[in-house]
């Protein structure tokens, strides 16, 4: 089991920066019309172990199919780097794109694979 740290991420031109505290042992990739359409590759965490630092007045939220999920993004450079939403059982996460994280390696973790496609 990989450490649990503090990771910085955010969007690519900077306006969304924030921090997550993950342990990162491995990563979700799912196969749903937006993950796919985007290379996400996931990690769910509590709304505790995640902090905006800035952009939070910025974001543009995206929602479809049960609206669950707010697939926020930053309208300058429209990279979705988290989103907010309701997990199995209506517990609140947020789901951080390990791919916006500084330092991270993505195809270093372990991949699960996730038929959101079928749902």
């Amino acid at each position: 089991m990989a450490e649990e740290k503090t990771y910085l991420g955010g969007c690519h031109c900077g306006n969304v920066r924030y921090e997550v505290r993950t342990a990162l042992d491995a990563v979700t990739e799912c196969n749903c019309s937006i993950c796919s359409k985007t290379g996400t590759r996931l990690a769910f965490v509590a709304p505790e172990q995640f902090r905006l630092v800035a952009g939070g007045d910025r974001l543009a939220d995206y929602q479809f199919a049960s609206k669950r999920i707010h697939h926020l993004f930053c309208p300058v450079c429209g990279i979705r780097s988290f989103a907010r939403g309701s997990g199995p059982g209506g517990r609140e996460m947020v789901a951080i794109n390990v791919r916006c994280l500084e330092g991270v390696d993505t195809s270093a973790l372990a991949v699960r694979h996730f038929d959101g496609a079928s749902l």
